[in-house]
């Protein structure tokens, strides 16, 4: 399916979503996060700090901050720095995101695991993001394992992938953990 119908289709869906319903699946898809093999045995976490239209990792992250090391993306031209997560240092940078302040940690080959944000996904891993490439290409580098965090509406039957497009491992949303058979 085409990546601009998605978006569209996508933010028509998530506008009717209510607070109970986004604060309920975000609990059940990060539960079934934490029930994974992969999440016990991953110290260094990269993750997204949730825009309203996201499921929300908020919670998930303040559950977590003292016993795993958070990193986190902060814009930079037109591509992601990666810092580590200390809730006294962050302010709203990009896009009304909230980022990072501190040093960038330039030797990504310790991160265990990078929870990824999407628009959209299918069952082989593909994602739809918002179009700017910046998940594309902090992966590209990454030998981590990659766990794109969904609703379940937002699974479609397939997405036309270009060459550049970086498939993560496993998918999971608030009803389904999806292993996509992708291996880096």
């Amino acid at each position: 399916m085409d990546k601009h119908r998605i978006r569209i289709q996508m933010k028509t869906r998530k506008a009717l979503l209510d607070d109970v319903e986004k604060a309920v699946a975000a609990r059940n898809a990060f539960e079934l996060l934490e029930r994974t093999a992969a999440f016990m045995l991953s110290e260094r976490i990269l993750l997204y700090h949730s825009l309203p239209d996201e499921l929300s990792t908020h919670e998930f992250i303040e559950r977590w901050a003292d016993r795993k090391h958070f990193y986190l993306p902060r814009v930079n031209g037109v591509n992601l720095d990666v810092l580590p997560y200390e809730r006294s240092r962050m302010h709203l940078g990009a896009f009304n995101i909230e980022e990072p302040d501190g040093d960038v940690l330039n030797d990504l080959s310790g991160i265990d695991m990078v929870i990824v944000p999407a628009v959209a996904y299918d069952r082989r891993g593909n994602r739809v993001g918002r179009g700017k490439g910046y998940y594309d290409r902090l992966l590209s580098g990454l030998k981590a394992l990659t766990v794109g965090m969904a609703y379940d509406f937002q699974l479609v039957d397939e997405i036309d992938a270009e060459p550049h497009d970086v498939r993560v491992n496993y998918i999971i949303t608030d009803r389904h953990i999806i292993a996509c058979g992708n291996r880096r």
